[in-house]
Formats: C-alpha cells, structure tokens, sequence
C-alpha cells in the first residue's frame, strides 16, 4: 500500500516537472532583461564623471618680453618637456648657450585651437630676443598653458577623452596585440582566449596569463565590484555577450580606450589612453612613436607591475613582447620593429601630477566659479577652466617665503604668511596661503581676516588730497598728543610707535615716516565719515566700521581684500573685482563663459598721482627702505608698512610698474610677533620683488598735476639751489602762494649721508625725479 501511494506522488511530481523549469526559465529572462538593462543604460548614458582641468596662463614671448632662462626650463619641465639635441616632436626642446628651440605641442587655447609650432628665440640680459615661429620672424608666440589642478569629485578619477578616430592605428594594434588577439572574433568570451590561457598556465605551472577580452575588462571595470568569484566572474561574461549583443566592436573599444586604468597621480587614477599618453610622455596620443605606443600598452597588463619610472626593465621587456607580436601580426615592417625596440624606456622627467599643484590659488578658482557654477557641473562635466596664474611667479613666491622663513630661525615655527600677487589688469598672478608651499589646509590669503595696522594711512591722507584747496602733500600737521572721545565714554588717545611728538610734519612725512598722532589729527580734521567713505570706495564693502580707529588699521581684511584695496593705488584711481578666471570652455573646448575685467574709476588720476609719489617716497626713504636689502638699487616702487598693535601682524602692500604685491606675516593664534612691517611683511615682499620680472614704476605727471620747489621746514614755495627744498607735486593751484629764502645753514651735509625727510638736505628722490622730467 505504501509503495502504490508513493508511486502516485512520484506520477504527480513528474507532472509538475515543467513547472520548476519554466519559473527558472522566467526568472533568468528577468534578470537577463534587467542586466541588458544596466548595460545598455551606462553605455548609452554618462559613461564618465570628468573633473573640471584648471590651465595657468599661456606663456607669452615677444620681442623684448621679460624672461630669465631658468624660470623658462623651470615651466617647460613642469609642462613636460623633454630636453634633446634637436627637436622634431612636439614637447622637445633644445637649448644652445642662449638660444631656445621649441617643439610646441598642438594646443586648443581660449582664444582658438593651435597646431604644433616651432618657437626660435634666444635670451638676453634677460629678455626675449630674435623670436621665430616656423622659421619666421614673429611679433608674438606663446607655449601652452601648464596644467595646474583640476576640480574632481570624490572618486578622483582623471582622464581626457578620446574619439577612435583620433588614436593611432598602431596604438590599437599594440593593445588588441598583447590583451586580446581575437577581439574582432569572439563575441565577447572567447573560448579560444580561454583555452589558450589554460593551457599556457598548465605548461608554466603557474598563473601567467589570463583569458579575459577587451569586453570583459571594460564590464569588469565599468560595470562590477573587484570581487574575485565565480559569481562575479560568471556576472562579467553574461555583460561581456550583452555588450557585445548592442554595440559595435569599435564602440566597445573606444570605451575601453577612455576607461582603462593606466596609473597614478598622487591620489588620482589615471584611466585611458588620451590622459596617460600626456602623463607618461608628455604629448597628445596622435602624437605617439611606435615604441610608446607599445609601452602604453605593455602597462594596460598591469600599472603598478609595469610602472616605467620604477621598473624600466621589465616595462622594457613586455614593450618588446608587444613589438614581437606586432611583427608576427604584420602589423609593423621590420624596420619599424628594429628602430621601435633601440629606443630606451623614456617618460616624463617627474611623473609627479600633484591634483592640485596650487590649492591657494585653486581655491580662489573655485570660488570665482562657484557664482556660475554648481559643485557637481564643476567636477563632472569636463570644464577647461583658463586662470590668470603665473606659475613662474608663484614657484619665486614661494621661494621667497621659504626664505624668509629660514632667515627667522626657531622663531618660523609660530610664524605664518600669506601673499597675494596681482598683475596691473588686475588678474591674480599669484596666491600663497601658508608658509608651507602646497598646504591644502586653511587659505588664509583669502580667509585670515586680519588688523591691517598702518596699511589704512594712505586711506586717510587719499582722504584728504581729494580736498587739494586745504591739503597738499606740503601742508603740515601737528604729531603732537590727539585725543577723541568715544561713544562708549572713553577717550582715545593713540601714541606713536617711538612714543614721540615730531612736532610739526608735513603730510607727506607723516606717510613715509608712519606716524599715528598726525594720521589721527589729519582724519579727525577732514571728518571720519569720509575716511569711511574712501574705504568703501576702495574696497566696495559697505560695512565699515563707525570707529575712528580704522584710521590706524583697527579693520579686520584678508591679504586679498587689501590687494583689491591697493590696486585703485597701483591702477592710478581706478577699481576692479580681481580676476582669477579668464573664461571657460566645455570638454570639447567651445567657448561657453568669458570673464571680462571691469575697470571703474572711483579718484582722479591728478591725486592719485600725488599718492603713488608719496608712496615712492616711503620706499626709499621711509618705513620701507629696508627693501633694498633685498631689491636692486635701480628698481623704482611704492607701498606702505603696515603693523597692528602688539605687533601681532606685520603687512606690506606694494607695487612696481606692473606688480601689485600685498604680503602678510603673522601667526594663527594673534600673538606679539616682534615684527613690525619693515621687519616682516616688507621683508618678504622684497624677497618676491627680487625674484620675480617686473618693471619700474615710472610716476607721468597727468593733466592738472604741477611740480614745484618746496622747502621742507615750512611748507612755502623755494627754489631748487636751495638746501632742505623738495620737488613736490600738486594739484591744479593748490601750491603754497608764498615764498622763503634759502635757509643758512651752519654745516653742510655730508653727500654720502642717507637721504632723510627732515633735516636741510634735499631728498634724493626729488632729484631723481627732477632728471626724469
């Protein structure tokens, strides 16, 4: 009985055999259907989150354009380029005593796209001299601007897109050759590939080969985790055939060409063919050789195993593997094999990518673009962002404050600095936002809201030039105690550095001299609402404090707020938003965003001409001559000191004739330093100034602007063969109407005495001036 019974059952089930199969059958259609469905979805959709690439300035060279032979090798190595004895590639350059000759890679820049170009020229006392471009004579060329960073996302990965049609056919060879012979043959698994792996495995008795195509290391790395399973492998072949069952062979492979992983950059990846090509050796994939062709496709074996910088040998080896294989393929003639395997593994001088070579001025990229732009589109979708930075500049900034900082001794260790470097378009040239060169932490050129100290004066005095019918660069004041009461109550009563009354001074010694009771008495007389009102013309902040301390600096600015001040003093009366962006294009490099400069002017050009002497004066005679130290003797600048109080920071902000630099030294906890201006931020500025090309600042007299012999003591009109007289400038008839004689003086002064600002000796920079006239 219990056999019969069983026997149903078993009649049952065999019934229901079809049952189990088809839901089986079901389910593998589903989950086919929705793998088809991933596949196609990627493929077909954004395959690649691209970072935005930040480019430096192009270097511009043109007869008579200043430039030191070491910055230039300085920028072509880090652009890449290799140093040969006749150049014939792009991204090769020979050097022959002062002469230059220059491969320049094709280059697709702002203003439109360049082919490659040979640049000839040689340099003289520093400065460009016989400049040739293709063999004529040239009035501009430029290199290639310098990669400096870019804007990822979290992932970091880097690349540059490539279409096939753009890689070299040998290059393609050269992969398919090594990773999948029979890639236009299987239709995405290949058995024989397999097989042959196995086989090879057996004879070697270890693991040497594997047998996966082209199609199946794309899905591997597009599509699937780095599991190791039988899962995950058995996952990859089902998207191998699907991929295969959509797209093309040529799709596939110019998928895999932009996806491979190739190496690193510091913490960046670098995948595909277009982006290694430039990592490895410095040139566009289109302008590959044969033998580098094979080494971009002896390390898709493997990047760490085959790194070409740490194992030249063994990359060496599998390059010729790959050349054999193309030789036997017929691919290459005999003689390109020969020539191809003589060349000796060579790449990049460094291949050091830092992401972010500059992170101050990378910083201050970003947040120009934040305005236009949302984080995500910034770091997906391909930008070429075109700055305004000098890399030359900002390397020389930061050996100068590298500098400055081993001349402190154990004091560095509790020192910080910032630096701002401005061009007069007003485009930031360069950013430091540490002592430390590199530092991505806290920016504080643009962050650091520091007491500007002294560095408000010329505010004050700019105050009052703009009344020319009661002040004057002569008229003179009382340095004598000052006091004013406070809302709160109290009475403020500033004091001098040196705690001394200088008596009378003349408002220009009260600016080259520094002095805080003549600053206050002088902002007192022509009213605190409008010192505050120059501050906001200077700065365009509306929200300056309603404290007459300001007058002495108590206002909290950023090293780059008080560039943005002291350009309308560079500029000549004239304001603008500084400039970090010149434009932006998208991925396939069309124009999409432009940045303009917006110059406005906020003073006349007759009284800011009054400020720059003044400031001149300061330099060379004043709070500032401690800069020729450092400088040469001929170069002709302003500025100010600046220092707050306790000397808890020390600022110089300053400007030749094509340089406006603002320098702070301080330190993060707002302690005394024991640096004033003249010993901290001066020196460093001066540091900078000494390394970097600039042009003197040459002061031209504008319309409305008149000279004339001043006597020192007291501020009237006198003539030039007297003692103690200075050539001053003024504006329209504001100069004195009265006269004195020469005054009798009881001992000469001695000729090689430093020129002083008081006393009976003409100062020397109204000579100079005078022979400049």
């Amino acid at each position: 009985m219990r056999l019969s019974v069983s026997r149903d059952k078993l009649r049952f089930l065999l019934r229901l055999w079809p049952v189990p199969v088809v839901v089986l059958l079901a389910f593998s259609a589903i989950m086919l259907y929705q793998m088809d469905g991933i596949v196609r979805e990627k493929f077909e959709g954004k395959r690649w989150r691209l970072p935005s690439l930040v480019y430096a300035r192009p270097l511009e060279l043109y007869e008579g354009a200043p430039l030191r032979d070491e910055d230039l090798e300085m920028e072509l190595q880090e652009l890449g380029y290799f140093k040969v004895k006749d150049p014939q590639q792009p991204g090769e350059y020979a050097r022959h005593g002062d002469k230059f000759d220059i491969q320049r890679r094709p280059f697709p820049f702002w203003e439109g796209a360049e082919p490659t170009t040979r640049i000839q020229f040689r340099i003289v006392k520093s400065k460009v001299a016989d400049l040739h471009q293709n063999q004529q004579p040239s009035e501009l060329s430029r290199l290639e601007p310098m990669k400096i960073g870019g804007i990822y996302a979290t992932h970091k990965e880097d690349r540059k897109l490539v279409q096939l049609k753009q890689v070299p056919k040998y290059v393609i060879d050269a992969l398919i050759a090594i990773e999948d012979r029979d890639f236009y043959e299987h239709f995405g698994v290949s058995i024989k590939g397999i097989s042959r792996a196995m086989w090879t495995n057996f004879k070697a008795r270890r693991w040497v080969q594997g047998g996966s195509t082209l199609t199946q290391q794309l899905v591997k790395n597009f599509y699937l985790t780095p599991e190791r399973s039988i899962k995950r492998k058995f996952t990859e072949m089902i998207y191998s055939v699907l991929l295969e069952l959509h797209y093309s062979k040529d799709e596939i492979l110019e998928t895999y060409i932009n996806e491979i992983y190739l190496g690193h950059s510091g913490d960046n990846a670098v995948h595909g063919f277009g982006l290694a090509s430039e990592f490895y050796f410095g040139r566009p994939l289109e302008a590959l050789s044969l033998d580098q062709a094979a080494v971009l496709a002896a390390i898709a074996n493997g990047p760490s195993l085959y790194n070409p910088a740490r194992y030249p040998e063994r990359v060496k080896k599998r390059r010729d593997k790959v050349l054999t294989l193309l030789l036997e393929d017929k691919k290459i003639t005999k003689a390109a094999y020969e020539k191809a395997r003589r060349q000796p593994i060579k790449v990049r001088p460094s291949l050091r990518w830092t992401p972010n070579r500059f992170p101050a001025f990378l910083d201050l990229v970003r947040r120009h673009l934040d305005r236009d732009y949302q984080t995500k589109d910034l770091a997906e979708e391909g930008l070429r962002i075109f700055s305004t930075l000098d890399p030359i500049i900002q390397v020389q900034t930061e050996k100068a404050i590298a500098d400055f900082m081993r001349r402190q001794g154990k004091a560095a260790r509790k020192l910080q600095v910032a630096s701002v470097v401005v061009s007069e378009s007003g485009e930031v040239q360069g950013v430091i936002g540490d002592k430390v060169a590199g530092f991505q932490g806290f920016n504080r050129a643009l962050d650091a809201k520091r007491s500007i100290g002294s560095l408000a004066k010329p505010v004050v005095l700019l105050t009052a030039l703009n009344e020319p019918s009661k002040y004057t660069l002569a008229t003179h004041i009382s340095d004598g105690p000052v006091s004013i009461p406070l809302s709160s109550g109290q009475v403020w009563e500033p004091q001098n550095i040196d705690y001394s009354d200088h008596g009378y001074v003349s408002l220009l010694t009260m600016l080259t001299q520094s002095y805080n009771r003549a600053t206050v008495r002088l902002g007192k007389e022509v009213g605190l609402k409008k010192v505050q009102e120059t501050f906001r013309k200077l700065t365009g902040n509306s929200d300056i404090p309603d404290n007459p301390s300001i007058m002495l600096g108590a206002l909290g600015m950023s090293p780059y707020e008080v560039a943005g001040m002291y350009y309308t003093f560079f500029s000549g009366g004239y304001r603008t938003d500084l400039k970090a962006v010149r434009g932006v294009q998208d991925h396939d490099g069309k124009r999409i965003k432009a940045y303009p400069s917006k110059v406005v002017k906020i003073f006349e050009p007759s009284v800011m001409h009054l400020m720059q002497y003044a400031m001149r004066a300061v330099i060379f005679e004043g709070t500032g001559r401690a800069a020729f130290s450092f400088m040469p003797g001929d170069l002709t600048a302003a500025g100010k000191t600046g220092t707050s109080n306790d000397q808890r920071d020390s600022w110089f902000a300053g400007f030749t004739g094509d340089k406006l630099v603002v320098s702070w030294v301080g330190n993060d906890a707002n302690d005394p330093t024991k640096l004033t201006g003249s010993s901290g931020g001066l020196h460093v500025w001066a540091q900078i100034m000494s390394r970097v090309s600039h042009k003197s600042l040459t002061l031209n007299a504008p319309p409305g602007v008149q000279y004339q012999w001043v006597d020192n003591a007291t501020g009237l009109l006198s003539s030039s063969d007297c003692q103690g007289v200075r050539y001053l400038p003024f504006v329209g008839h504001s100069a004195p109407k009265e006269s004195v004689p020469c005054p009798v003086l009881p001992d000469p002064v001695h000729p090689d005495q430093p020129p002083v600002t008081t006393g009976q000796e003409p100062a020397m920079l109204d000579w100079l001036f005078k022979l400049m006239q």
